[in-house]
Parts: C-alpha cells; structure tokens; sequence
C-alpha cells in the first residue's frame, strides 16, 4: 500500500471541505443579505444592530476560509499532478469544476480583502463582479459536493491505526486554530471587545472612520444652503431650533468594520411622512450621493436627520451641516450632506 502524509489523507480533506463549506455558506448568505439591502430589497429597521452582525460575519467568514481553503488544496495538491490529467470525459468535467470552483473562490477571497482595505487595483466595479462570482462559486461548491458524496462518506468513518488518527487529528486542529487566530486577530473591526486582541483590525483606532472625505467628494456648503423636506425649507438654525433626539447607533460598512456613535438630531418622521423618502446629497457625482429611505425606516424614532455626533457639530468629513443616520442600514446608504428629503 503506497503511503500518504496524513495531510493528504481523504478523511483529512473531507473534514476541512466540511469546515469551509460552513465559512462558505456563511459568507454566501450573509454577502446576499447586503447586496440585497442596498438594492431595496425588504429589510426591517429593528433590530437596530442586526446589520453590523450580518455583515461582520460576511467579512469573518471570508478571512477564515482563506487558511482553510488553503489548507484544502494542500490536502488534496498530489492528486491535481496525477497522470493522465484527464482518463475521460466524466474525469475531464470534474477536474474542470474543481478548477473554476478554486479560480472563483481565490477571486473572491482576494477581492474581499482588497475590498476591506478600500484598494481597487482593478478596471471593474467590484460590487457587481464579487455578487455574480459568488453565485458561480457555490454553484460550482455545490455541484463539488454532489459528486464527491460517496467519497465524503467513505472518508469520515473511523480510521483503525492510532497513529494515523492522531496525525490527521494535529493536522486539523493546526488548520483550525490557524482559521481562528485569523477571525480573532482581525474581529475587532466589529466587535468591540476584541479590540485590543486584533492586532491586525483595520480601522479600530477608537475615532468614528470616514470612508469617503467632504473633499474627495468635492463637496462644498454653500453659505444660503438650506434643507428642503415635505414641501418646506429649513435653514441649519431652524432645523437646530427644532426637538432634538439622541441615539446611539452603529455605522456599520460593507468593508466589515463597525463602530457606535452618539448621534443628535432631528427625527426624519417630525420632516417628512406617509411613504420611502429619497434622500439627495450636495455630493454630485458619488455612486451613493442619494439614496432610498423604505418608509418603515423612515418612521422609525431612531432614524435622524443628525446635526451633532458625540456632542459635536458634524465635520465636514461626517456630513456637515446634516446626515441620515438609521437603524439596521449599511453605511454606503446613511446619505451625508443632505440636501434634500422627498417623498416617492
């Protein structure tokens, strides 16, 4: 019998498919999720942090599937340099799966990353490309998974040599504690409490992060700027004029990190009311210079039109002389430099 490190055994192989099946499955459905909340689709305002959960695990579950995905293909590396390369067509179509099943998940996972540090060394738009590869991805994951049950099945039954078990079992848990020091070490870009733990979290240094600057976006407050909403105009000193709520909330990004913030203002259903509120912004030519506010948030006491943040007037870089802040929304949609409420 010829020998196999326990690294490139079946059964080793089987147990990381399953472990980054799962990360996969997560990220797939969680990556729908915020695609589908910036494109309209039914998304409740409560709870108000649901969100930042969402789509902190979108960004976690990528980040753990790359020691495992890597991991994978060393278990299963001898086999991809068997000869010959194709024995048939049933052989041929399978070799060519796995091969766009890895080229699409190295996409998406490399792209992910690039995403999470705002660098974009690419001529497409890469919201559109990541959501149509994914499809590809568990596509080609799923038609893997059917056509390897049989082996799957075979491999995970109990091995008889002691020695084999506990090679395969250091091997594994090496794997998966690899996969966790990667989710803890960058967490802390949305949970709070792993801050200090996350020595490579990105943007986690305490201060609210701005991902797109008043000058990037070539925003300018003219002097006369005043705010028009359910038929009327407001001056920056009557909308100060009027009743103040507080809130606490979280901006949560689609890059993964998240951060709460004490946000004062005045409660858009006190502006506008009676369906979805589009919200336009002095930005002109930005891909989220308006947005669509669907009325069950625009109802909601927690959605502001935020004039102060943590007890300060707004910078220009958070939104001066006013923002949306809401609950439960992605933070490409809470529209700054608000210029205008209209009802649809």
């Amino acid at each position: 019998m010829r020998f196999r490190a326990p690294a490139h055994h079946a059964g080793v192989t089987s147990r990381i498919g399953t472990w980054l099946g799962i990360a996969f499955g997560l990220c797939f459905l969680t990556g729908l999720i915020s695609h589908g909340v910036q494109h309209d689709w039914p998304w409740p305002a409560r709870p108000a942090g649901l969100y930042r959960v969402t789509q902190g695990v979108h960004v976690l579950s990528g980040v753990a599937s790359i020691p495992l995905l890597l991991a994978k293909l060393w278990s299963v590396y001898p086999k991809l340099f068997e000869r010959p390369p194709v024995r048939n067509v049933p052989h041929a179509l399978e070799r060519g799966s796995i091969l766009v099943l890895v080229a699409a998940a190295f996409f998406e996972l490399v792209t992910g990353l690039f995403n999470a540090a705002q660098n974009y060394p690419w001529p497409f738009y890469f919201p559109t490309a990541h959501y149509a590869v994914a499809w590809i991805v568990t596509g080609a994951l799923l038609v893997h998974i059917a056509v390897k049950i049989p082996v799957i099945r075979r491999s995970l039954e109990p091995a008889s040599d002691e020695r084999t078990i506990l090679s395969r079992r250091a091997f594994l848990r090496t794997t998966a504690l690899t996969a966790g020091v990667a989710v803890v070490t960058t967490a802390g870009v949305t949970v709070p409490w792993l801050r200090k733990v996350s020595v490579l979290a990105w943007r986690s240094d305490g201060a609210l992060p701005v991902n797109r600057t008043a000058k990037a976006a070539n925003v300018v407050v003219p002097p006369d700027w005043r705010l028009k909403a359910g038929g009327k105009t407001y001056s920056l000193a009557e909308l100060r004029a009027m009743p103040q709520t507080t809130v606490e909330l979280p901006i949560a990004c689609v890059e993964g990190w998240s951060q709460n913030a004490t946000w004062t203002g005045v409660r858009v259903a006190d502006l506008v009311s009676g369906g979805d509120v589009r919200v336009e912004s002095l930005e002109k030519d930005g891909l989220y210079r308006a947005s669509t506010l669907p009325e069950v948030f625009a109802r909601d006491p927690l959605t502001l039109l935020a004039l102060r943040l943590d007890g300060e007037e707004l910078s220009p870089d958070h939104g001066y002389p006013c923002r949306l802040i809401a609950p439960n929304r992605p933070g490409v949609l809470q529209t700054k430099w608000v210029t205008s409420l209209e009802i649809l």
